[in-house]
């Protein structure tokens, strides 16, 4: 009895031993494996409810409303992912599959559109085993050439991966670079704040000296320096300034002649260019600029006599022998002493400490007096001392100092707060440019600048655009085998606007959208509508690791980041 029952565990054992080494049917994939389990029956997929036997599994009849029960034929390609939900026994019918299951030993695994099985087509870029053409239809037979295939993919992709690898190495350099930066403005901010401070207390001081001291020149008395009395000084230092303004006339004069002679130039220039346009030739700028030049010409002639003001101007920058003007010498004599000079001359003879003491009242005195009006003011004279002069002139230019710096560190901030993308990795590379040779045109990208638009036949740059901001796209592009491009995926935007006007549309913009590359490099411009511009840059900058499956692990299609 015990072995009849010792048997019959043995062939319960081997039979599920069997049923769990059976092969997959054709088309699965490791991940669905566990829904084709049964040797004897089979569940649709999204309707559990629906039971089939085995043997309905790829029999090339669609049972199941998902079409789980034919993995590895066409008979269910009106469900392909790509077509819209149809309905199959009253329900909306939608895959439980991702396609037909390419195994591509050697190579990548992946899954292939059932509406491409049996279709008598080698779908090699998919299925280099050539499993999807199964049945041979009209003869055709698919070989294998996973092989060869696999083995040109892993040459590319190691030729990929070092790239990427050296794109990886170049970013941690950007990003390191623009750390330093970052950290550089920080502390000339911080060591321009600094000095801001002792320089504006530097100022202050400087600025109650040369108070103090105009304060106390205001109160001193004019003196003579040498014979004669002061109204022979006054009148010296008074002709010396009218000489000062009459040479600054003349030489006002001569630039007013030399402008009139040029403007002279320039209305005979359009006055021919209206005389010689053609008025049959439409173009609205040149109608323009005639209607502005009749306009011109028209207010010239209303306007145009200012011969006597001109001569009134000329006659007062005549030297005075040549004019009826000041009469100098009556002004200029050595004249009598006053007697209230002489009375100053006095202290000469009194000790010096009195001397001092009588001089500090005085001024003392003098000040007061002026502050409060019975006194003429006597600073503002055309005579002032060389000791407010100076005192004036070093607290100007230290306060000048702090307005240079402070100007200086304003700038700092703003540039600390600027969006220089993902931990200010752009930040490295602003003030550097790339340009791509387009046939026609050369185009210009300059980091968190500006681009352009050099022609060749010798115009001069077109500004395409000023930087403004970052932004994200989507985008859903071929790679090329060298691994330029932008794959599929959000990728980061540098909106540069604002550009030279568009003759007859908006001001030109271009939309920077960015790629990982191992080095910086435009790879496209096109005008995708007047003067909006798109171009497609390849930068380190915008780079991420990869992740991605093991091949020939069987772990389905591999995966990787759209990256390099």
């Amino acid at each position: 009895m015990r072995r009849i029952e010792a048997l019959v565990l043995l062939s319960t054992l081997s039979a599920s031993v069997l049923a769990s080494a059976s092969p997959r049917p054709r088309g699965v994939g490791p991940e669905f494996a566990k829904f084709y389990k049964s040797p004897d029956s089979f569940t649709c997929i999204s309707q559990p409810s629906i039971k089939l036997s085995a043997s309905q599994v790829n029999d090339d009849y669609c049972d199941c409303p998902d079409g789980s029960d034919e993995p590895g034929t066409a008979a269910c390609t009106f469900l392909s992912p790509l077509s819209p939900p149809q309905p199959l026994g009253g329900q909306n019918a939608t895959p439980a599959l991702p396609g037909f299951y390419c195994k591509n030993k050697g190579h990548i695994p992946g899954y292939i559109q059932q509406t491409l099985v049996n279709d008598g087509v080698c779908d090699y870029q998919v299925c280099c085993d050539g499993s999807d053409e199964w049945s041979g239809v009209g003869g055709i037979k698919c070989e294998d050439r996973c092989k060869e295939i696999g083995k040109e993919w892993r040459r590319i992709d190691e030729i990929r991966q070092k790239s990427a690898m050296n794109a990886l190495k170049r970013k941690e350099e950007l990003l390191k670079k623009a750390a330093d930066l970052r950290v550089g403005v920080q502390n000339s901010i911080v060591n321009l704040e600094g000095e801001i401070k002792i320089a504006d207390a530097r100022a202050q001081e400087l600025k109650q000296v040369y108070e103090e001291t105009e304060r106390r020149e205001r109160g001193k008395v004019v003196s003579s320096k040498g014979k004669g009395s002061k109204v022979t000084i006054l009148a010296g230092l008074a002709k010396q300034r009218v000489e000062e303004l009459r040479d600054a006339l003349v030489r006002a004069i001569s630039k007013r002649d030399a402008l009139k002679e040029k403007v002279k130039e320039l209305e005979g220039i359009l006055a021919t260019f209206k005389e010689e346009y053609n008025p049959n030739f439409n173009d609205e700028g040149v109608k323009r600029t005639v209607k502005a030049w009749e306009d011109y010409a028209a207010n010239r002639k209303a306007t145009e006599d200012e011969s006597t003001e001109e001569r009134d101007v000329e006659e007062v920058a005549k030297p005075d022998t040549e004019t009826e003007g000041i009469n100098w010498a009556e002004w200029e004599t050595e004249g009598e002493e006053s007697d209230v000079e002489a009375l100053y001359k006095f202290e000469a003879y009194l000790p010096a400490p009195v001397r001092n003491w009588i001089q500090a009242k005085r001024v003392l005195i003098r000040e007061i007096l002026i502050e409060n009006g019975i006194l003429a003011n006597n600073g503002n004279s055309a005579t002032e001392s060389k000791a407010v002069t100076n005192a004036r002139s070093a607290y100007q230019n230290v306060e000048n100092d702090v307005a240079v710096k402070q100007t200086s560190l304003n700038d700092l901030k703003t540039d600390l707060d600027k969006d220089y993308g993902p931990n200010d990795i752009f930040r490295a590379l602003k003030g550097t440019c790339i340009s791509k040779d387009s046939g026609e045109y050369e185009y210009e990208l300059c980091w968190m600048d500006s681009t352009s638009q050099k022609s060749k036949k010798g115009a001069g740059n077109t500004g395409m655009g000023n930087f403004v901001r970052f932004d994200t796209m989507d985008v859903d592009e071929e790679v090329g085998v060298d691994g330029k491009g932008l794959g599929q995926g959000k990728r980061m935007v540098m909106m540069y606007e604002n550009g030279q006007h568009c003759w007859n549309g908006p001001n030109r913009q271009t939309t920077v959208v960015l790629g990982c590359a191992e080095h910086d490099e435009i790879w496209k411009i096109v005008e995708q509508e007047k003067c909006m511009y798109r171009m497609d840059v390849g930068t380190p900058a915008v780079c991420e690791k990869e992740t991605r499956a093991k091949q020939g692990s069987g772990e389905g299609k591999a995966k990787e980041k759209d990256e390099l």
